[in-house]
């Protein structure tokens, strides 16, 4: 039996828990326990991977790396997300590295996966955090994950502490400053929660915004306007003759409005003319009502 078969006999129990969900503790003593393998034993299995598409190779590869996951993930702790939702989400990345990898490039496994670990885990970072994402350009990206790092107090950044920083990351300040605020701010609900009373909630944005559909200003002035063009329209028809009245009436005044044809065939003239008594009629309207 091979060294890395050997570290894979673990116990039942390990075995069982090998999702970091289901016992974190009993997960982490349990890839700890698998053995490092040796360069000739990776080599040959990436390449038994690369060339022969060997199942059994990319498994044993995907669980000696295991334990560098468990360490990557660690360094996100201060993001405030699950330690081992971040393990699951690189372990899909250590998949796709080892997936991915090509053994005549003469690096080792580790150096390759790294990379696919630390962007699986920095996309479910940014969909987590907040509820509104809060880096989305490549700038925001690098100042999400490293403006804390750079900071060298807690308070807000000097304009010489940003000028340095963004100097130093590459970016523009507006971005630094953009990014300082957001990490600072929180998300909140824009309702109170449902168990507190006017009371208890008034600190929720619902409380803060004015409701323009009860403004008794804007009431009496609809109310006015809808009156006025009212009385307008009234006038304006009394002026047009019986004809006119009557065809802009079953045109434009009932449910159950007629066409062209059909007035047509109840006064006896063309089509083209109820059109013409139309557009006149709608003319004489539209200069008494925006006079």
């Amino acid at each position: 039996m091979t060294e890395t078969k050997q570290a894979l006999a673990l116990p039942n129990s390990a075995v069982l828990n090998m999702a970091p969900g289901a016992n974190l503790g009993a997960y982490v003593q349990a890839v700890s326990g698998i053995a490092v393998l040796s360069v000739e034993r990776e080599r040959e299995l990436a390449a038994r991977l690369f060339y022969d598409d060997c199942v059994d190779s990319a498994r044993e590869l995907v669980l000696a790396h295991l334990r560098f996951v468990v360490h990557i993930a660690r360094s996100y702790s201060g993001y405030g997300l699950a330690e081992a939702d971040l393990i699951q989400e690189g372990n899909v990345g250590l998949m796709k590295a080892v997936k991915r990898f090509d053994p005549a490039k003469g690096v080792r496994l580790v150096s390759f996966a790294v990379h696919w670990i630390k962007a699986e885990m920095h996309e479910y970072i940014l969909r987590n955090w907040r509820i509104v994402k809060v880096a989305t350009t490549k700038a925001q990206r690098k100042l999400f994950f490293n403006l804390r790092s750079q900071k060298k107090s807690l308070g807000w950044l000097s304009a010489e502490e940003t000028r340095a920083i963004a100097a130093d990351l590459g970016v523009d300040e507006a971005e630094v400053t953009r990014m300082e605020g957001r990490l600072a701010s929180r998300d909140v609900a824009y309702d109170a929660p449902p168990e507190c009373d006017d009371e208890e909630g008034w600190q929720a944005p619902q409380y803060f915004l004015a409701d323009t559909q009860v403004d008794p200003e804007q009431l009496v002035e609809a109310a006015d306007f809808a009156k006025d063009s009212t009385a307008r329209l009234q006038l304006a028809l009394a002026d047009l003759d019986d004809r006119s009245r009557d065809i802009l009436e079953r045109r434009w005044l009932t449910d159950d409005k007629s066409t062209l044809h059909e007035l047509a065939a109840l006064y006896d003239v063309s089509a083209e003319r109820i059109r013409q008594l139309e557009a006149n009629a709608m003319k004489k309207l539209r200069t008494v009502l925006i006079a």
